[in-house]
């Protein structure tokens, strides 16, 4: 079983119950630029399983001047299925994932989105109830598909999981290009500061009406 580590639900916003979405946009050119949380992805340590060839999955993670770069793709390997594991180097609020697929029957046609699932794997993905999903566009004449998140349930986030499960009816599934856009915060941790008095010190626990010294005089 998976363990999400659900950021929002310490907040007041849980989800229980998987959202289940069809709207989708076409990105105006003007939209993704300035929310791009390309620069805030920790792309070294991108996870894609199941996917064709190695390192393949985070080169889709592009700036979006590359987006329409089809040299740069993922193909699943033994079967339609993709999944993607996506640190952040801070704290983000997403609000949409774009993409960019081949029309026909390589697109991926469900997306599931995980948050803080630093675990999620074919075995758990299916069982483990996401934070959002979508049914996607088959055929977006080539051009970038935005698709909005429920922006509540996607603050905090310190990694995202993408997972595509099927797609429509092709032997493999193939994108060229996914693109996030959000807020972006540094993440900060409070340090812990503890003091320890290892021994009493007479001269900070002073009496009123004793001296500091005292004098013993034999006659």
């Amino acid at each position: 079983m998976s363990h999400c580590h659900d950021e929002a639900h310490a907040h007041g916003h849980g989800h229980d119950h998987g959202d289940h979405d069809h709207d989708h946009d076409e990105l105006p050119e003007s939209g993704l630029v300035h929310e791009s949380l390309y620069q805030r992805i920790d792309h070294d340590n991108v996870v894609c399983l199941n996917e064709a060839e190695p390192n393949s999955g985070r080169s889709v993670l592009k700036p979006w001047h590359e987006k329409m770069d089809d040299s740069k793709f993922v193909e699943s390997d033994a079967d339609e299925q993709l999944i993607f594991r996506i640190p952040f180097t801070g704290l983000v609020k997403l609000k949409s994932i774009s993409l960019r697929t081949d029309p026909g029957e390589t697109a991926p046609k469900k997306m599931k989105a995980f948050v803080n699932c630093d675990d999620l794997d074919f075995e758990n993905a299916e069982s483990t109830v996401p934070t959002q999903e979508w049914d996607l566009i088959e055929d977006a004449n080539g051009q970038i598909a935005e698709y909005n998140t429920r922006v509540a349930k996607f603050t905090s986030i310190r990694s995202l999981t993408l997972f595509f499960n099927e797609n429509f009816g092709g032997d493999i599934t193939k994108i060229n290009f996914i693109g996030l856009k959000g807020e972006f915060s540094v993440l900060k941790r409070d340090p812990i500061i503890t003091i320890y008095e290892l021994q009493a010190n007479p001269a900070d626990h002073k009496v009123p009406g004793v001296n500091d010294t005292t004098s013993h005089e034999i006659d």
